[in-house]
């Protein structure tokens, strides 16, 4: 693809957000394949553990809350420091606790993700910046290279995974010795990321202004539409709430028998198909349009992984898992430009907070109960229960939204299927 179609340099500043949430995702992405291992390993119960994943959410949930109504009046730059603090809190708590009475309010204050994807309030910030560094014939070029940026740092974080076998065999740490080595390494890796914000010029700053208040009445339009964007997204998150990366690994632990070690090159190829999966977004998008890429590579994914329990053999699950990591992440890109084309810019903010908190309330209220029916009805129930949810928000998004298109497509013809 020339240059023209592969989107535009980077800027600095652009750059500059590129690395520090690389070097976020993968504390993520480690986090996410060994938490549930390490919580029901030091003693924790699966419901224990799933409570845990979901009060860490919560937390996301409240300082996305307040990074959307206040980043712009405490600096965007002191913001995203001041949350990265914050995360090197949870990954600390992790490595130091065990008991919920410290673990709980430990992972609501730090944070605490065990989802193996970043989508916490930097992210939501940050998504809200980078589109405007460009135009809007580039924006899903930019953003499906954000999205790429972290999805390869969720790959190697999901292969860093193998290191406490590897801590274990080679350093003879015990099991939980080696989790807490890992939990710091993830703060270590978290903590690096403030080196790129302190980096970042005065410009950021200066964007068009982002008021975090709820459009006037000349944006009626605006206002309807993030609404039913943010309760459709919430659908989805809750659905995917059922499917976090630490309980989809504590499923192939214990019905397949996988090892860490094998959980990790598992993980590592389904975050390099998530990132290979978002510059197909964007070529897609280009073609056949945002709303309609989003919908026509995420339904099938979700087929994909209710198919996955049937499979005899672990092999073929694995099949069908990457099978829908291939695709599931396709509408990562392609929704963040939508929301961001059918805004005004100065909006932006807004519309990524309030959309971003209510996928991160979600996720918050998915783990736990999936956690109670893991243990309490079937390992693989949460998968069935957020497939069928996540099928549903497809099929009322398109029906919602066909109409409505972003101003790059308004003079093409995207027909509707």
């Amino acid at each position: 693809m020339s240059a023209a179609t592969m989107g535009t340099v980077p800027t600095r500043d652009s750059s500059l957000i590129y690395i520090a949430a690389f070097l976020r995702s993968a504390a993520v992405g480690l986090v996410g394949v060994i938490l549930a291992i390490a919580l029901t390993e030091a003693g924790v119960s699966v419901a224990g553990t799933g409570l845990v994943i979901g009060t860490g959410l919560a937390g996301i949930a409240v300082m996305t809350a307040i990074v959307t109504f206040a980043a712009e009046r405490l600096g965007r730059r002191r913001t995203l420091m001041a949350l990265t603090a914050l995360t090197v809190l949870g990954y600390v708590a992790a490595a130091s606790a065990t008991r919920l009475a410290w673990l709980l309010p430990a992972a609501f204050l730090g944070m605490l993700n065990g989802m193996g994807r970043d989508r916490g309030p930097a992210g939501a910030l940050e998504q809200a910046v980078l589109p405007e560094t460009t135009d809007a014939a580039q924006r899903t070029w930019i953003l499906a290279w954000y999205n790429l940026v972290l999805d390869a740092g969720h790959a190697l974080g999901g292969l860093a995974g193998v290191v406490p076998t590897l801590l274990v065999s080679g350093a003879g740490l015990s099991l939980a010795a080696a989790h807490r080595s890992t939990f710091f390494m993830c703060a270590a890796s978290a903590a690096l990321s403030v080196v790129p914000y302190t980096m970042l010029s005065r410009r950021v700053e200066l964007s068009p202004p982002s008021a975090p208040v709820p459009p006037a009445e000349g944006d009626r339009t605006t206002r309807r539409a993030v609404t039913k964007l943010a309760l459709l997204f919430g659908i989805d998150s809750l659905g995917g709430g059922f499917l976090s990366t630490a309980l989809i690994a504590y499923w192939f632990f214990q019905r397949y028998g996988f090892s860490e070690g094998q959980l990790a090159v598992l993980f590592f190829a389904a975050r390099a198909l998530n990132a290979a999966s978002h510059v197909a977004a964007a070529w897609m998008a280009r073609r056949i349009g945002l709303l309609n890429t989003m919908v026509l590579t995420h339904l099938p994914s979700s087929l994909l992984l209710m198919a996955a329990p049937a499979a005899p053999s672990g092999a073929l699950a694995a099949a069908l898992f990457l099978g829908r990591e291939s695709l599931v992440e396709m509408d990562v890109p392609t929704r963040q430009s939508y929301v961001m084309a059918i805004v005004p810019p100065h909006r932006r903010t807004y519309a990524s907070g309030v959309t971003n908190l209510t996928r991160t309330i979600g996720w918050a209220l998915g783990p736990p109960v999936a956690g109670v029916v893991m243990q309490n009805v079937g390992l693989a129930v949460p998968l069935f229960i957020g497939g069928g949810l996540k099928i549903a928000y497809d099929i009322v998004l398109y029906r919602s939204f066909y109409r409505l298109r972003p101003p790059e497509e308004a003079v093409k013809v995207i027909p509707r299927r």
